[in-house]
């Protein structure tokens, strides 16, 4: 057994520096990869060495499999990990590090094949005894025969990449009338995510929870399962909390999960780590049974992004368990031997936009602070970074341990108030939303809790005026490093002590006008007390009844930044009296950064609400832009395979006469 001396990461970002981590612990150099873009990420400052495979498109850089195995024999890496993503469950890869006599840190590539090809997945499973939804999964189907097949399968149902994940290429048809122009944006979306536009069709369950299983697996006949870990809080079929154990589960039905996982790696003689999901249906409220029911959904051959919530409740370190594994060493531990202790949760941090239907944000990162006090933080960007649209959006996970669930949730939303992030447009209030409530913290899951829970979407209102008033105290405390009433600035008629500060706060002008122990703005006066805590960055203030904590950060001698409930609030002291305008862009405006992928009409058409009018791709997902209002297509700023920026006029739209007077913007859809 050859011990693993020198690693390339065939990855980037957070998953990159999670496995140098243990690299370092153990002694193994590490080599980073990036394409152009990504020349100054963490990922490639921290390794040992450091390789460019190409330009920011992922097909021309990091899903290059010559351009990887070259970087490993230049810089003498015995063994690849590929992560997540990109070339993990890839087979031409897998063979290929074979052939170089360099170690895949994975599964071999018949796994690969087996696992990575759902369609095949499903027919094995089957052939094994572990349950699967009605579905079609015949080879190379055309569209007329999946056309065909969908009435058979029944609605609603859900077209699913057979190359995929992470949620890519896939589509949920309520109808047979929706199915057509679903299937063509799966394709496309799988084709360009995977290379591969082949689908298949499965029964979608409504209610259904995602329960998967970690199992491990050696060369020796040894395989284990880890446990269960509950991702049902997704969003585009893309999980964004994950926790372990599953919640409400009895141990019967724990042990019916984790031995049917360890059967399906046993069955395709499967070594590494794994995951095998399951939509799991429980029993119905007024039902005398003890589990609900269980279907194969897919097989994942590789590390999973939520796997910090194992690593937590087991103590375990799972990618030194890869490494050991790859190096040719049995399992560190048999099944009795593997224990679990309290609770563990984790959240996706993205750049994207919650409130805009998930739209992907793209940019600079100009201020940063992490909460490593609170939490376990994963992260692929540190202050001053660019996230690139061309990637996954997923910028870092935040994983809390507590005693219970409950515990563990607190802890979490703790570390999202303890979170500084500006610069994009980032998910982590929404977070906090679905964390505090009240369905999420009585573990009611499933896979439509957002759908169910409408509410989330919402933006939490800050009062701008509490912002307001906070900021002006900031700014005394700033001025004088202990009492306001000392500060230079204010004005004294009749030796009475006030001050008197002109403020913005999301986007409306306040004067605050503060005299001894009372403070006014507009007609609201109330009595107000404001403490910084003794180690700066945190403040509280009270005025009558309205309270606000939290985190602040200077970015310059007029502006203060206040991070409320992980939200960024900018707000400027003594701004100009000016506001900007902005003018209307007269059509369609691209909602974020990306590439144009298809025009759904032609100069001149006429378009119903609802009809599709022009997709862009960002961070891997499709969004198509729907008219609002019927109209008229009058001409393209753009065509397809152009890259656009955020604002981007890309269609002349005219509304028909009788909705002159409506917004005849695109959305999202």
């Amino acid at each position: 057994m050859a011990k693993i001396k020198k690693l390339l990461i065939a990855n980037r970002g957070e998953i990159a520096r999670r496995i140098m981590r243990t690299c370092r612990q153990q002694g193994i150099a590490t080599v980073a990869v990036y394409s152009e873009p990504d020349a100054t990420l963490p990922h490639v400052m921290e390794a040992d060495q450091a390789v460019c495979l190409g330009p920011a498109a992922a097909r021309d850089s990091y899903l290059v499999i010559d351009k990887v195995i070259a970087a490993a024999q230049a810089t003498g890496a015995d063994a690849i990990h590929p992560g997540y993503g990109f070339l993990s469950e890839n087979t031409a890869f897998a063979a290929a590090c074979d052939q170089a006599g360099i170690i895949f840190v994975g599964p071999n590539a018949r796994a690969i094949e087996v696992m990575g090809d759902k369609a095949a997945a499903r027919q094995l499973m089957a052939e094994s005894g572990v349950p699967v939804l009605p579905g079609f999964d015949k080879e190379g189907a055309s569209d007329s025969e999946l056309t065909a097949a969908a009435a058979k399968v029944g609605f609603p149902l859900l077209i699913k990449a057979v190359a995929g994940g992470g949620g890519k290429g896939m589509r949920v048809v309520n109808g047979a009338e929706e199915f057509d122009e679903a299937l063509a944006a799966a394709r496309r979306e799988a084709s360009n995510a995977f290379g591969d536009d082949r689908v298949l069709l499965e029964r979608y369950l409504a209610t259904a929870r995602h329960v998967e299983v970690q199992v491990f697996a050696d060369n020796h006949g040894n395989a284990v399962h880890l446990f269960e870990r509950d991702c049902s809080v997704q969003r585009r079929h893309q999980k964004i909390i994950e926790e372990a154990p599953a919640p409400g589960l009895d141990e019967a039905t724990r042990d019916a999960f984790g031995h049917a996982a360890v059967q399906a790696a046993k069955a395709i003689d499967y070594r590494g780590a794994g995951t095998v999901e399951f939509l799991y249906a429980p029993p119905a409220a007024d039902s005398n049974a003890d589990g609900g029911q269980f279907f194969f959904m897919e097989m994942n051959t590789r590390l999973q992004v939520e796997h910090p919530v194992t690593e937590m409740i087991t103590g375990e370190d799972l990618v030194a368990w890869q490494l050991s594994v790859a190096a040719g060493e049995p399992l560190p531990k048999q099944q009795d031997q593997i224990q679990r202790h309290g609770a563990a949760m984790e959240v996706r941090l993205y750049a994207e936009n919650p409130e805009q239907g998930f739209l992907p944000s793209s940019g600079l990162l100009r201020h940063l602070r992490w909460p490593h006090a609170q939490s376990r933080v994963d992260a692929g960007y540190e202050q001053g970074d660019r996230v690139d649209e061309h990637y996954d959006p997923m910028i870092a996970k935040l994983i809390c341990h507590g005693t219970d669930r409950n515990a563990a949730r607190q802890q979490l939303i703790q570390a999202l108030d303890d979170l500084e992030l500006e610069g994009i447009h980032h998910n982590a209030a929404f977070l906090r939303r679905v964390l505090n409530d009240a369905a999420f913290a009585e573990a009611e899951l499933d896979t439509r809790l957002l759908e169910h829970r409408p509410h989330l979407m919402e933006a939490t209102a800050v009062d701008p005026a509490l912002l307001a008033l906070a900021a002006a105290r900031l700014q005394a405390h700033q001025a004088t490093g202990d009492s306001p009433w000392q500060s230079l600035n204010g004005w004294r008629p009749l030796n009475q002590h006030l001050r008197q500060t002109r403020v913005e706060a999301n986007g409306e002008q306040f004067t605050v006008r503060e005299d001894g122990q009372q403070a006014a703005i507009d007609d609201r006066r109330a009595a107000v007390s404001f403490t910084v805590a003794p180690a700066g960055q945190r403040f509280s203030l009270h005025w009558g009844t309205d309270s606000l904590s939290a985190r602040f950060a200077w970015q310059n001698t007029h502006t203060v930044m206040l991070f409320v409930g992980g939200q960024a609030y900018p707000v400027t002291l003594n701004p100009s009296r000016d506001t900007a305008q902005h003018a209307d862009a007269g059509g369609f405006s691209a909602p974020m950064s990306g590439t144009i992928v298809a025009l759904h009409a032609a100069p001149g058409d006429s378009v119903e609400a609802g009809d599709a009018v022009i997709t862009l791709e960002a961070m891997k997902m499709e969004h198509t832009l729907r008219a609002t209002v019927p109209g008229t297509v009058n001409g393209f700023a753009v065509a397809a395979g152009d890259s656009v920026s955020e604002g981007t006029v890309l269609v002349e739209f005219s509304a028909h006469e009788t909705h002159a007077n409506t917004d005849s913007k695109g959305e999202t859809a």
